[in-house]
């Protein structure tokens, strides 16, 4: 006889039940320290392919790996109890053919304990999207402004803003519900373009530099948290300001060492301590 445990996290259909009933908040992280912070207050962690820009300084997501990415999403899955984790597919992992994506992704579920995958392409990854769902991999999708196409794109240009691209992202966003993804990013898509799509689709649609009207939405940690610099992008919002708390830790750290001020006894072995640390 089986015995089936109760299952805490959110789920892939939990998310999906989401549509018209309330939001979805969603921010990424690579480390189980952040992670294990975060994982109270959201629904679902994305392991996403800026871990190559914000954790390795690359200049772009395009240099990232398959196991790169697993290791942060198994480090994240570690640490998290509640949230549903998607681990993001890096460039060049999934586009070949279904195969490679269903091998790579599979992987991702199995090693890096990812509950599901997220890749980028509308109309053109359809096939691939109904081959991963279809063979138990669920799927989010991700259209409009594609950091993997950074260099078709010519940029990271927001998508939508004239009546072509309108369009494109539209045909896109349906595509992808069509071929069973749970759901949508829509990135940097021009606002009443995203209002339309989340009108249309039965899906929910995830916004990152889109439309309050979305189901929900996801930013870089690094960039809410003020972790970034000073070049973000502009629909990011800042709830803090780390960069500067940091700072100021490691120099009153640094002058302390520097001053012969730290360690002070109480943080030393077999020395009694003049005022004990009662922790």
């Amino acid at each position: 006889m089986s015995i089936h445990q109760s299952v805490k996290r959110v789920t892939v259909p939990q998310l999906k039940a989401c549509k018209g009933k309330r939001k979805i908040a969603a921010l990424t992280a690579h480390s189980s320290v952040f992670a294990n912070l975060m994982d109270e207050y959201l629904d679902f962690i994305l392991i996403g392919d800026s871990t190559a820009m914000v954790a390795y300084g690359l200049p772009n997501t395009l240099s990232i790996t398959v196991e790169q990415i697993a290791a942060h999403t198994a480090a994240v899955a570690r640490a998290t109890s509640h949230v549903c984790v998607v681990a993001d597919m890096p460039f060049a992992s999934y586009q070949k053919s279904p195969e490679q994506a269903f091998e790579n992704a599979a992987y991702l579920l199995s090693a890096g304990g990812a509950d599901a995958i997220k890749l980028e392409g509308g109309e053109v990854m359809a096939p691939t999207i109904e081959f991963l769902v279809t063979r138990g991999i669920p799927v989010l999708a991700h259209v409009g402004l594609m950091p993997q196409h950074v260099n078709t794109m010519g940029g990271y240009k927001a998508q939508g803003m004239d009546e072509t691209t309108a369009k494109q992202v539209m045909a896109d966003a349906m595509a992808v519900e069509r071929a069973g993804a749970f759901a949508v990013v829509l990135e940097g898509v021009k606002e009443d373009v995203a209002r339309a799509i989340t009108s249309k689709l039965a899906i929910p649609t995830i916004g990152i530099g889109a439309s309050v009207s979305c189901d929900g939405q996801i930013l870089v940690t690094e960039d809410m948290l003020g972790l970034n610099g000073e070049n973000v992008p502009r629909f990011v919002k800042r709830y803090a300001d780390l960069a500067s708390n940091v700072k100021h830790a490691v120099q009153r750290y640094a002058d302390e060492v520097r001053a012969g001020a730290f360690p002070e006894s109480k943080h030393c072995f077999g020395v009694k301590s003049t005022s004990p640390d009662k922790n």
